[in-house]
């Protein structure tokens, strides 16, 4: 182990001195111990759904969340490798050991919360939004009152939209099909996840399209860790991390980065965690 890991090592240590000595005592850190003394860390993200995580032409993944796991690398003083991961098998790659830590749009649900150590603060959310004609103009949720809207079956933002804003929702067995069914002017607007319909417009193929609504019913999204060391070393340190990238305002200035369309969420942490003496 390297000096500089050393240093971090007793500083995050250090840091924890209010946890309980129970609590202390059944921390192992087992898994923190590993990436620092070996000096690499092992990050499941997607490699699928940009702009947060997609491959590169080269084959290397890149992405917003690539560089959070990037920013907690360096703040540990260690190495990255990153690895794919699906939404269906990410929490058992964490499970499994076969990832250090997990970034891969994950959503801050009670039942996963009992499975990995989901930290706090969130890093990012999504919302429902639509993917809409830029013709057509569309500045308000009112503004869909009683047209016809695609939709996904089963998806429970159709049932929002309809009873909030009186929307007619259309519902396709699949999202390919719903969209095609927007291109082909059945309906004004496909209403879905919001960071869908971002990844959708930044593949380039929806050039006639936009996302001109504000996001409405926000779903954080949980990066974690093993969830035996979530009020451990490791859970604490990625927590103060996300709080730093928070303050900074550094997520917002990814979130530009990659071209991703502003989230309130992120302008309102920014200002929650703000630094009451920066302007003094």
């Amino acid at each position: 182990m390297n000096f500089k890991r050393l240093a971090v090592a007793g500083i995050v240590a250090t840091s924890l001195g209010t946890i309980s000595s129970v609590a202390s005592a059944a921390c192992t850190n087992d898994v923190w111990n590993k990436v620092m003394t070996r000096g690499k860390i092992v990050v499941g993200v997607k490699a699928d759904y940009k702009p947060w995580g997609y491959r590169n032409t080269d084959g290397s993944i890149i992405g917003m969340e690539i560089d959070i796991a990037q920013a907690a690398a360096d703040a540990m003083g260690v190495e990255l490798e990153t690895v794919a991961v699906q939404s269906s098998n990410r929490m058992q790659f964490l499970e499994q050991g076969k990832i250090d830590m997990m970034i891969a749009t994950m959503s801050d649900r009670a039942d996963r919360r009992e499975i990995v150590g989901i930290t706090q603060p969130n890093y990012y959310t999504s919302g429902t939004n639509i993917m809409a004609p830029k013709a057509l103009g569309f500045k308000d949720w009112e503004q869909l009152r009683g047209k016809p809207v695609c939709g996904k079956q089963g998806a429970f933002y159709n049932e929002v939209v309809t009873e909030r804003y009186g929307v007619e929702v259309v519902a396709f067995t699949g999202n390919a099909e719903a969209k095609q069914a927007l291109r082909d002017k059945k309906c004004v607007a496909w209403v879905y996840d919001d960071s869908s319909i971002g990844s959708d417009l930044s593949s380039g193929e929806f050039e006639d399209f936009e996302m001109p609504l504000a996001s409405e019913d926000d779903n954080p999204w949980a990066l974690a860790v093993p969830l035996a060391e979530k009020d451990c070393v490791f859970g604490h340190f990625m927590s103060g991390l996300t709080f730093n990238m928070h303050q900074s305002g550094q997520l917002i200035e990814l979130e530009k980065k990659w071209g991703i369309q502003a989230t309130k969420y992120l302008q309102d942490k920014n200002a929650a965690y703000s630094d009451w003496l920066a302007d003094k």
